[in-house]
């Protein structure tokens, strides 16, 4: 028997839809059910050839039962390993290589220094900043968000220099992004199942949630709903998400990924609607079947994105032989980046700088 299981939190609508659709299908030898712990013994197997996770991100001590579950063979939906890995600034520096638009971006060191670090820690930083071409390249108002994490925490609208240091002050140890505003036209939300299945969703973030999915007028044209369609694919199989949601703001005709790091997206039908919840309940049964169909007992069953399996294929490539080997020189390490500063590097600059109203 191969059991498919969902860990979730006080989640219930789609964890129960999720488990009712699996074993409506009568599949041989396939039963769904609610992950169910009552010990973890380090190597022991969980017992499940599938697990959706919908709540590890706040629960560490699920993270860790679910990374257990991989190394003994279950296929985690979403891989445990990347999401603990994962973070936005990254994804942006990442679409901009898969050829996806996303708005332009600068990573802020953290207000406060870390713990257990001094002045000293962070010698490769500049002080202050250079905040005159942060400010000219990104404009104001702009956007600013935690680099890691999500559920519109720690968010911030910004209108000029000033409110920025204002608010900045607020981030604590955060380690935060600047981000350029769009001003959209249209706004789309979009599942992505198995990085195939796809559900383009029109979306208006500045309505109340249970308004968000509600939208009057119809899609600009049938060619951006298949450059969206496109982008999806590219962005959910580069970082090989299995579940995800990528949002897009369109403007001037270009569809910006706006967020596109959310593994344990929302489903719940009192905020997505009953056709978007349907959706996405089948859809998830599909992709979960699939991949118990698929299971082999003690094999990696993850998904690992092309950026991770292109990194290891070429260094799994074999090298060309050489005719004569020379001694190797010794290679002096760069010096260590900083991870984060303290409000020292994020000091107002000594020149003012310019405001600008982005378009």
């Amino acid at each position: 028997m191969k059991k498919i299981g969902i860990l979730h939190g006080k989640e219930r609508s789609f964890p129960e839809a999720f488990v009712r659709e699996v074993n409506s299908r009568g599949e041989k030898d396939i039963v769904a059910e609610s992950v169910y712990i009552d010990k973890l013994s380090q190597g022991a197997s969980t017992g499940y050839s599938v697990i959706i996770d919908r709540i590890s991100q706040d629960v560490p001590f699920y993270r860790a039962y679910l990374k257990t579950a991989a190394i003994m063979g279950t296929a985690v939906i979403n891989n445990p390993f990347w999401w603990s890995a994962d973070e936005k600034f990254f994804n942006n520096s990442l679409a901009m290589k898969l050829g996806v638009p996303v708005p332009k971006t600068y990573l802020l060191p953290s207000y406060e220094r870390p713990d257990d670090t001094s002045p000293e820690s962070f010698s490769n930083m500049a002080m202050p900043l250079d905040w005159e071409t942060i400010y000219k390249e990104i404009g104001f108002p702009a956007y600013m968000k935690p680099h890691a994490g999500g559920g519109w925490k720690s968010v911030y609208k910004v209108n000029d220099p000033q409110d920025l240091f204002n608010k900045h002050a607020e981030t604590n140890q955060l380690v935060m992004m600047l981000q350029e505003e769009i001003i959209f036209d249209e706004y789309y939300r979009v599942y992505c199942i198995g990085g195939k299945y796809v559900k383009i969703m029109q979306y208006e973030p500045r309505n109340e949630p249970h308004l968000r999915y509600v939208v009057d007028t119809a899609p600009s044209s049938q060619a951006m709903l298949d450059t969206i369609h496109d982008y999806t694919l590219r962005l959910c199989k580069g970082l090989g998400y299995d579940f995800n949601t990528v949002e897009f703001a369109i403007r001037d005709g270009i569809p910006y990924a706006i967020d596109f790091c959310n593994p344990a997206p929302d489903a719940d039908i009192h905020s997505v609607g009953k056709e978007n919840f349907e959706w996405v309940v089948k859809a998830a049964a599909d992709f979960a079947i699939e991949k118990a169909k698929a299971y082999v007992a003690g094999k990696d069953n993850l998904t690992w994105g092309g950026f991770v399996r292109d990194a290891i294929a070429s260094h799994a490539a074999p090298k060309a032989k050489t005719t004569a080997s020379k001694p190797k020189t010794p290679t002096a390490k760069p010096a260590a980046k900083a991870t984060a500063t303290a409000k020292e590097a994020v000091a107002k600059p000594a020149v003012k700088a310019t405001k600008k109203t982005t378009k």
